[in-house]
This record gives C-alpha cells, structure tokens and sequence, in this order.
C-alpha cells in the first residue's frame, strides 16, 4: 500500500491554528491572538481532528490539553512553522520596493520618550512605508518574525541576525525639585539610605546597575518597586521619590533635577538587530539606517 498515497492533505491554515491554540492554552485566547473567533476556531479545530482521525485536545479546568495524539503531532509541526516562517522571510527579503510594512520592537521607555520624533522624521522621509511598533521590555524573537527590527540594550544572543551597535544612552538619577526640597534641597551621597528610591520590582537591571557602581545595595533598598519603566518615571514625576532615566529622556521634563552628575551608572548600550535575510529588504533596510543614524546621535 502506499501510504503517502493514502496520507490526508493537510491544509496549513488548520495546523496554523492548531499551533496557536498550544501556544494560547485556550480558544478565546487563540481567537484574540489571530483576530479570529472563537467558534471559528473551534470549528477549524474539528474540521482538523476528523481529517486526521484523532482527538488533538482535551478539556481542563483552565482550558485545554493535549492528547497524547497532539503531543505526537507537535514536534513535526514546530519543524513545518520554522519552515514556513524561513520561507516567508526570504520571500520578503528579496523585495526591493519601499511600499510595505516595518514592525520595530522597543523597550517601554525608548518606545515612549525618544522613538515618536524619530520615528516622525522617518515618516517624513519615507511616507509609502507604514511603521509598526511592538512596546515590550522582553526580547521579540526575530526569526519567527515577531518583529523585523528591534531595538535593545543588550547583545543578542540568537544567530541568523546582524546586530549593530549605534550608540549608548547615558543614564542619570533625577528627582523632582518638590522632593528635593523636602530632604534639603539636595542628596547627600553618604546617607542614600535616608531617601526614597524608585526601583524594579521583579526585575533586576537597575539593581545590578547600582551594584555596578559600587553600591552594596539589595532589592528592598527601593522603597518604591515597579517594573513598567514609563509608571516609574511618572512616580518620580510626582514627586515620590529618587528614580532614573536616560539623560535624553529627562532632559524633556524641566522639573526634574538630576543628582550627582557624575555618578559613574553604566550607560544602556543601544542595539539594532534584524534578520540577515531582511537586511535584503529595501524598506527594512532604509529604516534600518534611519534608525542607526538617528539613534546614533544620542548619548
């Protein structure tokens, strides 16, 4: 018998949505996540189930589970989704015209305070390329394409991407004028531990920072902790207490007062990466220098 003959033709689209149903954990949130309904999927999710003769999920209290029929068919899908997306990003890095979409990645703070203007004189100078920008402090994993271009403060680490260094922020501790005249009019560096500091919560980088700088503190040193970078800078713009930000942010709001100058806070290296492939693209690539110039001149 020939059993390739005989194999059911799989249509994509479903095992697309079977993947995204896994990666969700549940319908609803799959429909979100493709902009999808949810008897939609649900349907698709059948129609997959009667081709292939099995049952893929199971119902949980917390929503659905694989069978260990769907456990067995996930390895070799993974494989056709990084087929896939290696064959679109080729596809796309092929295409010369300008006409398109570029979907940048940024940290919260990058994305808020210094990428608008930017990105606005990037609009100027290329109008026929539309700009998508993913607002998220995690690292977006270029090579199943969650982004084209991203912005980051560290190295990345994935291979198959070109990484370029552009510059670095220099970071400053600021704190409203209101609040320094609450302690005095200004910060005595031998008593840090009298005054209120803004930090992270769950996260570490201004901790290890401060580490970095000589300073033998530990996470409740910050008697104020949250890790969204933009509502921490809005607390010490309310005057709550001692927080941090790029000398390029700050230097917007003119009530805020930086302390100690010269306070050796190792700057945020600034990182452009993007997929090899992508670099072929003509709009990716221009954005690409815009960003790099643009960026570049920031310290």
């Amino acid at each position: 018998m020939n059993t390739l003959h005989n194999a059911p033709q799989l249509d994509w689209h479903l095992l697309h949505v079977f993947l995204a149903v896994v990666d969700s954990g549940s319908l609803s949130a799959a429909a979100r996540s493709l902009r999808s309904s949810q008897p939609t999927l649900s349907r698709q999710i059948g129609e997959l189930e009667a081709l292939l003769g099995v049952a893929l999920f199971e119902r949980v209290a917390r929503g659905l589970k694989l069978t260990v029929a769907g456990e067995a068919l996930l390895p070799a899908l993974r494989q056709m989704q990084l087929g896939a997306n290696a064959l679109a990003i080729a596809a796309q890095g092929q295409t010369q015209a300008l006409a398109g979409t570029v979907r940048i990645t940024a940290s919260e703070m990058t994305a808020c305070y210094i990428l608008p203007p930017i990105l606005a004189r990037i609009r100027a100078q290329y109008p026929e390329i539309a700009l998508e920008l993913v607002v998220s402090n995690t690292v977006e994993n270029l090579l199943e394409r969650q982004a084209d271009i991203a912005i980051r403060h560290t190295r990345p680490s994935q291979g198959g991407l070109i990484a370029k260094q552009v510059g670095e922020f220099a970071l400053g501790l600021f704190a409203h004028r209101d609040y320094l005249q609450q302690v005095g009019g200004q910060i005595d560096i031998t008593r840090i531990a009298d005054y209120v500091w803004i930090g992270e919560d769950s996260a570490d980088i201004l901790l290890r920072r401060f580490q970095q700088a000589g300073f033998a503190i530990e996470r409740d040193f910050f008697a104020i902790r949250c890790d969204n970078h933009i509502v921490a800078w809005q607390m010490a713009l309310a005057g709550m207490g001692i927080g941090n930000a790029t000398l390029v942010t700050a230097s917007q709001f003119p009530q805020m007062q930086r302390i100690w100058g010269e306070t050796p806070i190792p700057g945020m290296p600034v990182w452009l990466t993007a997929h090899r492939e992508l670099r072929q693209s003509a709009r990716i690539r221009a954005v690409f220098d815009a960003l790099a110039t643009e960026l570049g001149q920031i310290s």
